[in-house]
């Protein structure tokens, strides 16, 4: 009698469904706040300081020029550069990063031939190589996606490896000891394995990949955010930098939010899609 739970208590599942339910709307109440309280002290701060607006807008007049941002072709001609530079980038570090990763995870000897030149490739700082892919490739869009590609390309490489690497043996034994081939191994067993870190790699190759297009604009071409964003610093219109920066950083939060909607489509049996 005594393993017997008290009258009315309910079941674990209850409570564990209550408490994902209260750490889910808790980001929701939350962040509204924070978000209200910081754009509060930014007013505050502004208004009482009498800081010069070349140095520090007040939200208000940031707030006018993102709308006005919004409401311009001209505005959305530019995200729509800077996110076929992302995607782009992205995906070819997608396509080269967990192809190369899980021949590097399943072959050893191409793992010892290749791991030191991976690591002494990405020990260089990617923005310095930045100009010469824009000698290289040009102004044009091919650059920013080269330098977005570079970017994403590690995270991404290294998640999938440990991925693969982290299957246990017994279990790749057993799908050895029933005659499984060696695709069968890889998609019923080591693909949904290495899944979570493969996601896990996306979510940060993801943010790279918009730091570098966005790097890239920087140094070249006409298009893009970025370089919407040297214009409008160079010709001291500080609230419509603030505005950009700010629908810039929406930008990655939508681009990382994406990532987060495919971890839960494809691995909703995973702890972390859950939370």
């Amino acid at each position: 009698m005594s393993d017997l739970a008290p009258v009315g208590t309910p079941p674990s599942d209850a409570l564990a469904r209550r408490r994902g339910m209260r750490e889910g709307l808790l980001p929701w109440i939350t962040t509204p706040i924070l978000l209200a309280a910081l754009i509060g002290l930014w007013h505050v701060y502004v208004k009482w300081s009498g800081i010069s607006h070349f140095i520090l807008p007040a939200p208000a007049d940031v707030w006018t020029e993102w709308l006005r941002l919004m409401t311009n072709p001209r505005g959305w001609n530019h995200t729509y550069w800077t996110l076929y530079a992302t995607l782009a980038g992205f995906g070819w570090a997608i396509i080269i990063g967990v192809g190369l990763g899980v021949a590097i995870a399943r072959v050893r000897w191409l793992e010892l031939t290749l791991n030191p030149f991976i690591v002494a490739t990405q020990v260089i700082p990617k923005v310095a190589l930045v100009p010469l892919f824009v000698v290289w490739f040009g102004f044009g869009v091919t650059s920013k996606v080269i330098v977005a590609a570079v970017l994403a390309f590690f995270p991404i490489l290294t998640n999938t490896v440990l991925g693969v690497k982290s299957i246990d043996e017994g279990h790749r034994d057993v799908m050895t000891s029933l005659n499984a081939t060696r695709w069968q191994i890889f998609r019923r067993l080591e693909l949904p394995s290495a899944l979570p870190y493969i996601i896990t790699g996306l979510e940060v190759g993801i943010v790279l990949a918009i730091i570098g297009a966005i790097v890239g604009e920087y140094l070249g071409g006409n298009l893009g955010l970025g370089r919407m964003l040297i214009e409008r610093m160079n010709a001291f219109e500080m609230d419509e930098m603030f505005a950009i920066l700010i629908h810039m950083s929406m930008l990655g939060f939508l681009l990382y939010w994406s990532i987060g909607i495919l971890r839960r489509l494809l691995i909703p049996w995973h702890g972390s899609a859950r939370r």
